[in-house]
């Protein structure tokens, strides 16, 4: 795949055009502020994963409207009963859900606790799912994928509900005994690392214990120029949705201002590593410098630290195994 963005040198100095809207703090104030209307009720179920290092437990929780959010939750066989762990709380990519008890337990391998929350709604390519989205907006007109379902409204769009069970997903891995509360990353590739942003952004004032995140080629950034760049993924059904209903552009893009992680990452607080491959053609380059470069730039004096990794030659899958061991080697200095 040739390089068909920015070069590097104009990557690390572009910046997104996304305008905040003036009232998407009150807007998220009032979304978290509903969702912890309902109990937590995080349950954990130990089962059988056939490991003898990992134990496993089956996570339900209550997610966006109080509807049941699933997960798994591994932690490593050996642990000690006096020590909470810090915890890594994972998201999938884009149509993928937590997959089975034992597919993926690398965190719990490096001595976290390791949460992998499962996408509602999701489930039917990549990893298997089990949450559903009971939502009324899911039966409405859009695009056959999930990046316009109920994009004719901020409150009913798609990702307001993922972003609620992502933040909730870090409460529930905070209520088990085995977690340290005051030391929880986020992490995810693709949309995975676009909720990760989120979540970081959607944390700072409103939840404690996110040190860190960790966002992986991110998806769900720079939504314009995505749209107008990116020639295969999930962002080309919002074009291809607005190809059809010719005069929403303007208004679609004001529903997507407010789940824009150039815009959600500003308030960050928390430290960040991310990583970008400059021949995704899928999350292209740029979009994620739009959001590494805003990314902590709203928190005034808490302004955290951050890096990013580059791969000049790989498209989506970016670094793989090489991130993985670039993030032991980050969270290690970070969290001892």
């Amino acid at each position: 795949m040739p390089l068909f963005d920015l070069p590097l040198e104009q990557l690390r100095n572009y910046t997104s055009g996304v305008t905040a809207p003036a009232d998407l703090d009150a807007f998220w104030d009032r979304t978290i502020s509903e969702a912890r209307e309902y109990p937590l009720d995080a349950v954990f179920e130990p089962v059988d994963n056939c490991l003898t290092v990992i134990d496993t437990f089956d996570v339900t929780f209550a997610g966006f409207g109080g509807s049941p959010v699933k997960g798994w939750l591994h932690l490593p066989a050996n642990r000690s009963s006096d020590e909470p762990l810090p915890a890594v709380v994972q998201y999938a990519g884009y149509s993928g859900g937590r997959g089975l008890c034992n597919q993926d337990t690398k965190w719990a391998q490096a001595g976290y606790a390791h949460f992998i929350m499962d996408t509602r709604g999701q489930g039917y390519g990549g990893l298997l799912g089990h949450t559903a989205d009971p939502h009324p907006s899911a039966g409405g007109v859009a695009h056959a994928g999930l990046m316009t379902r109920g994009a004719g409204s901020r409150d009913d769009y798609y990702y307001r509900r993922v972003y609620v069970d992502a933040f909730r997903a870090v409460e529930a891995a905070q209520a088990h005994p085995a977690v340290d509360p005051s030391r929880v990353v986020v992490a995810g590739v693709s949309q995975g690392g676009g909720i990760s942003v989120a979540v970081a952004g959607l944390a700072a004032g409103r939840l404690d214990g996110v040190v860190a995140a960790l966002p992986d080629v991110p998806f769900l950034q720079d939504f314009p120029r995505a749209i107008d760049i990116t020639p295969r993924g999930p962002y080309p059904e919002i074009a291809s949705f607005l190809a059809r209903h010719r005069d929403r552009y303007e208004a679609v893009l004001a529903v997507l201002n407010y789940f824009d992680g150039v815009n959600l990452g500003r308030a960050a607080t928390a430290p960040a590593l991310f990583s970008a491959a400059q021949a995704d053609d899928i999350c292209p380059p740029s979009t994620v410098f739009a959001s590494f470069n805003a990314y902590g730039t709203g928190a005034g004096k808490e302004a955290p630290a951050k890096d990013i990794e580059v791969y000049r030659f790989n498209n989506h899958e970016g670094g793989q195994e090489h991130q993985w061991n670039r993030q032991l080697q980050y969270l290690r200095k970070l969290l001892g």
